[in-house]
């Protein structure tokens, strides 16, 4: 989220360069279909030190077929039977940039499992353009099939198997993030594939359902969808399965000059009114924009959101 310089594949001078799509600031599209994006990759390590923050973390790559993997969080303790509260979360990025790894989303992530004591899973999806959407769903609903593998203590995954509380499992995410959790959620409720496992809560975070100008982009990312508001992952509100959205409680989390506020709001009302019988609960950061927790992680405002976020995580 941090500024950096562009990042572009090689040009080749000698063929004539036009530009055919313009999505500043994530990426354009050249002639010769190839991406040039407008921010550097960038990593930040995972760190098996317990007395770093007092959270360890882990890279697994959990699909060697589609290079999907998995950064995986735990709190520090002294007791090896421990469970924890589990976390899926799905970082965002406009579905085209960041990862796992990235500086900023591995820092809140590992912020939030050090301040709610809860294990993490964070998923490092396939990016569009490159892998047209829905492939960042798909790649998150398998991340989430794969965590609850180890529900029964036999997963590949030693950390899950000890440390993961399966009755206390949470999705999030943040932006286009957010959006992926909806989904996944949604999913988890009409279908029968997660071995039994119900998830307790969603959470939202300044999520990502469109704007006039935002449907543009993601139609070219996702070539299926009509890029309007009959577009269910757009308009969530339209999605006949709302009503079986597969958990009991949900936070929305919305940011007062957020571009993406309204349709957030939008959400939640129709969410009210949809028949789901959970539990809806929301916070409005005043004078705050979209992804402000991300860019100022130390500021009060992004501190008060991330403890609500832990006090979600952790409510009985």
């Amino acid at each position: 989220m941090e500024s950096s310089p562009r990042f572009q594949f090689p040009i080749d001078n000698k063929c004539s360069d036009t530009i055919t799509h313009d999505f500043s600031p994530f990426f354009r599209v050249h002639n010769d279909g190839r991406i040039e994006r407008f921010k550097a990759p960038e990593f930040a390590p995972p760190s098996d030190d317990p007395n770093a923050g007092g959270v360890r973390s882990k890279d697994i790559v959990i699909s060697p077929e589609t290079g999907v993997s998995v950064r995986v969080y735990i709190p520090q303790t002294t007791n090896p039977d421990h469970k924890f509260p589990l976390l899926v979360y799905i970082h965002g990025g406009g579905f085209c940039l960041g990862s796992a790894s990235s500086p900023t989303f591995h820092n809140f992530v590992n912020s939030l499992v050090a301040e709610a004591k809860v294990v993490a899973v964070s998923v490092d999806y396939r990016l569009a353009p490159e892998h047209h959407l829905p492939i960042a769903h798909e790649d998150s609903w398998a991340a989430l099939k794969w965590v609850v593998s180890h529900s029964s203590g036999q997963g590949p995954e030693p950390w899950l198997n000890s440390h993961a509380n399966f009755q206390r499992v949470f999705v999030a995410g943040e932006s286009a993030g957010a959006n992926i959790a909806n989904e996944v959620v949604i999913r988890a409720g009409v279908g029968d594939e997660l071995n039994g496992v119900k998830i307790v809560g969603l959470l939202l975070v300044q999520p990502f359902f469109g704007t006039k100008e935002a449907d543009k982009m993601y139609q070219f990312m996702c070539p299926s969808s009509s890029g309007s508001d009959d577009d269910p992952r757009l308009n969530p509100a339209v999605d006949p399965r709302l009503p079986r959205l597969g958990c009991r409680r949900v936070l929305f989390c919305i940011a007062e000059k957020d571009f993406l506020r309204d349709r957030g709001w939008g959400y939640y009302e129709a969410l009210k009114k949809s028949g789901w019988g959970g539990e809806l609960e929301s916070m409005e950061t005043e004078g705050e924009g979209h992804g402000f927790h991300l860019f100022n992680q130390s500021c009060d405002k992004a501190v008060t959101l991330l403890n609500r976020l832990a006090s979600f995580l952790n409510k009985d």
